[in-house]
């Protein structure tokens, strides 16, 4: 549902200037997986690279999120696609000020994913698949959300009793399981350097 009676306002600074002065190309890096999969670790370390090379940046974690702009979402599938539906739309205005916006969600629905790709330009949403085995979610378990959802205590937990649609062509695909998270956010940075997101520093 639009809102009626607005209309889009022209801003003097354009997001081509914006990026200029910042020396880089603004990108959405849409991180995905399973709930322990490694997330927001990886993306964490990718946002912390990124600064000390002087580069801006933002990461926007799910948890983070629904503390407060999300606060009022559940974890129906309606919820999930709203709580998607919002953070594409935060990502966009980040994106249109010349950052480099990570988001880390579990993002299970392969049509949501694409809607947040069809909101941005070509070449700016760049999907970061962080395929963990479940068995390797399973025992990391750090915020013990698969031992309650086996004993049904959570319902609609992605994974148990919730699908994911494992992304087909990721931009970039990372392997927790296999390499360390150094390794795994190098992995991302250089895809950034090779396709020009980066400029020099």
């Amino acid at each position: 549902m639009k809102t009626e009676n607005t209309v889009w306002h022209q801003t003097n600074v354009t997001k081509v200037q914006r990026a200029t002065l910042k020396q880089q190309k603004p990108c959405l890096l849409w991180y995905t997986g399973l709930s322990g999969s490694g997330k927001s670790t990886v993306a964490n370390a990718v946002d912390a690279l990124l600064f000390e090379r002087g580069h801006h940046s933002y990461l926007l974690d799910g948890d983070n999120v629904r503390h407060g702009l999300n606060g009022d979402l559940g974890f129906s599938d309606t919820d999930r696609i709203e709580n998607i539906r919002r953070i594409s739309e935060v990502s966009k205005l980040f994106i249109d000020s010349g950052l480099i916006v990570s988001t880390a969600f579990i993002s299970p629905f392969a049509q949501d994913r694409a809607m947040a790709r069809d909101l941005l330009e070509d070449g700016e949403f760049i999907e970061v698949y962080i395929d963990t085995p479940i068995e390797v979610c399973e025992q990391r378990d750090p915020k013990g959300l698969y031992k309650k959802a086996r004993a049904g205590e959570i319902k609609d937990f992605t994974g148990i009793d919730s699908a994911y649609d494992v992304p087909e062509e990721p931009e970039v695909h990372i392997e927790t399981a296999k390499y360390t998270i150094e390794e795994c956010a190098q992995q991302i940075v250089s895809h950034l350097e090779q396709n020009g997101y980066l400029g020099a520093k």
